[in-house]
């Protein structure tokens, strides 16, 4: 059974503007998500800026969450990190908060072979007993997941059951699927691809648009497995020219920024990210003015 089907939110972590972490601001997002549909909460992610929070903050945020969700819907907690043994740590310490499942990058920066690779989720697996899914984004890592190797991580280890797939390359997704014969999830890690991959067999997105249109975001699942092919591509379409301005600066930078302009008050950025260029800034605007965000 899937950790969750449908739209998870990649959700950001709500700052004071003297930089800590917001958790009244971030209940009243889990508020927002959990009651315009959002079928599962994602803390600690890419989204959330996990790579600058501490690692008490971090471990704070996924236990404010678990505790404020109270099992509404699934709540998985972002736990990578490039040094296995602070993946095993954070890992071990989202179980004990209370979670349903873990998201695990690979590593970044230093890497690793496909052996490496083996070596290290299997490691994180075994520390714990919940549910992971891998995150494969290797425009952000540089290390990709090849097929054949999610596949037998898969089957090797009972509790990998699923791959957040953010390569961009149908193909390899595609080709992971084929492999997998069912015994892996995917969910979609791109906005952009979300109807593309539930046509191979996903079963939903873990999603930054879903911060800003989570009901919308939703649909495009919900209808695709209803059977509405075309009330989905619609859904999709409409919500392109929005997803690219989303990522036309380095992801959280745009979202933020988005839920601010809604009146959200979710903060700032941590350094080294700044805030957006004007240009750019416009773009988002008209963007969300498009979609229909603004009244």
């Amino acid at each position: 059974m899937a950790l969750f089907t449908g739209a998870g939110v990649a959700i950001v972590t709500p700052m004071y503007e003297n930089g800590e972490v917001n958790y009244e601001k971030l209940g009243e997002l889990l508020d927002f998500q959990i009651n315009n549909s959002t079928d599962s909460i994602i803390i600690c992610g890419t989204t959330g800026e996990a790579s600058t929070l501490t690692h008490e903050e971090h471990i704070e945020a996924i236990r404010f969450t678990a505790d404020y969700v109270k099992k509404r819907i699934p709540v998985i907690a972002g736990t990578g990190s490039n040094c296995t043994e602070t993946a095993i740590y954070l890992s071990k310490e989202a179980q004990k908060a209370g979670v349903d499942g873990l998201l695990v990058v690979t590593p970044y920066y230093n890497k690793a072979t496909q052996k490496g690779l083996i070596a290290h989720y299997e490691a994180v697996a075994k520390s714990v007993d919940l549910p992971i899914i891998m995150y494969n984004v290797p425009g952000r890592t540089g290390c990709n997941i090849a097929p054949e190797t999610a596949v037998k991580l898969a089957k090797d280890v009972e509790n990998i059951v699923g791959i957040k797939a953010a390569t961009g390359n149908m193909a390899q997704e595609t080709k992971t699927m084929q492999l997998a014969e069912g015994c892996l999830d995917m969910y979609s890690g791109e906005d952009g691809l979300i109807l593309p991959l539930l046509s191979i067999g996903a079963k939903g997105v873990i999603s930054v648009l879903s911060n800003i249109a989570p009901k919308e975001t939703h649909d495009i699942c919900a209808k695709f497995f209803a059977g509405d092919i075309e009330g989905s591509r619609q859904l999709q379409l409409k919500a392109i020219n929005l997803v690219d301005a989303l990522f036309c600066e380095v992801n959280p930078i745009p979202v933020k920024h988005a839920l601010n302009l809604l009146g959200m008050e979710v903060g700032p950025l941590r350094m080294p990210l700044t805030p957006m260029e004007e240009a750019n800034l416009a773009r988002l605007k008209n963007a969300m003015a498009e979609f229909g965000l603004f009244n």
